[in-house]
């Protein structure tokens, strides 16, 4: 399979799947999905979230997940951390990634993650500086990269500004996420082109939510761009509990039959991950 047909698959379900379930999910329940994830062919998952159990009760069990998650040659576990403390516990605990999280959007910063957007890269700079002298990749979110539940439609211009501060710190590979699902082609292509001026598409990523069915046609406008990394949550779960109305992620099963039939190679089993798919919901109360 040629270079250019080549896409990797980052699956957030064990983390951004499951944060927003009211009844705690078993340890043992999340890390059989993510060893049925693993024995798909999914080659980075994003096993779980250093930030406090207070904040977000579902990710309490974090260490005990790291620690135990399937581990095979090829895959990369990763962590979302909030800042060094997170960091440091991620890596010790096993992390193979670590994950930082931002926004193009001062107010969603604010009441996501309770600094301006200025503060939160400073925060991040012991985390970069943790995480080279541990020879670990680090990947920045930039949420609200379309539109923000609080400001609207986000200027492309604040994603561009974001991203080149996350590169600047260090960060490897920048995600950019339609965070409450309003993204359209049309939106996608403009902050695409912008932010282009500033990242190139083997340095970038997205995260789409299928808030309104859009999410595989704006994957393939990202194709167009040069993107080759994209995120799913298995059996489309997930949304962000700072913003209303953001419905799951798009299904990292739809997102793998949908690069298929456009002849792209994910090196993911459709028929293992429609197994998982079906243990993750299952495994959610009620």
């Amino acid at each position: 399979m040629p270079a250019g047909r080549a896409v990797t698959i980052v699956e957030v379900g064990p983390r951004d799947g499951l944060q927003n379930e009211k009844e705690f999910i078993s340890t043992q329940d999340k890390l059989k999905l993510i060893g049925l994830l693993a024995g798909s062919g999914l080659t980075r998952i994003e096993a779980t979230a250093f930030v406090s159990p207070r904040w977000v009760p579902q990710m309490a069990d974090h260490e005990e997940v790291m620690r135990r998650a399937a581990r095979r040659p090829g895959l990369r576990l990763s962590a979302l951390v909030p800042n060094e403390k997170g960091a440091r516990a991620a890596i010790a605990a096993g992390a193979q990634e670590l994950a930082v999280f931002t926004s193009a959007s001062e107010t969603f910063a604010r009441k996501n993650i309770n600094c301006t957007i200025v503060e939160s890269i400073d925060r991040f700079r012991p985390v970069l500086e943790l995480a080279a002298d541990s020879g670990l990749p680090v990947r920045g979110y930039v949420s609200c990269a379309l539109d923000c539940p609080y400001e609207g439609p986000i200027d492309p211009s604040a994603v561009r500004d974001v991203s080149e501060q996350l590169l600047e710190i260090g960060c490897g590979e920048i995600a950019l996420a339609d965070t409450i699902g309003r993204a359209t082609p049309e939106s996608v292509d403009r902050m695409l082109v912008e932010a282009g001026r500033s990242l190139p598409p083997d340095r970038a990523a997205c995260h789409f939510h299928d808030t309104y069915g859009m999410a595989l046609a704006n994957i393939d406008v990202a194709l167009a761009h040069g993107v080759r990394v994209f995120d799913g949550a298995v059996g489309g779960l997930g949304g962000c509990p700072y913003a209303p109305g953001a419905a799951g992620n798009v299904a990292t099963e739809d997102v793998v039959r949908h690069l298929m039939s456009l002849g792209y190679d994910t090196g993911i089993d459709p028929d293992g991950l429609t197994a998982a798919a079906k243990f993750a919901l299952e495994a959610r109360p009620g």
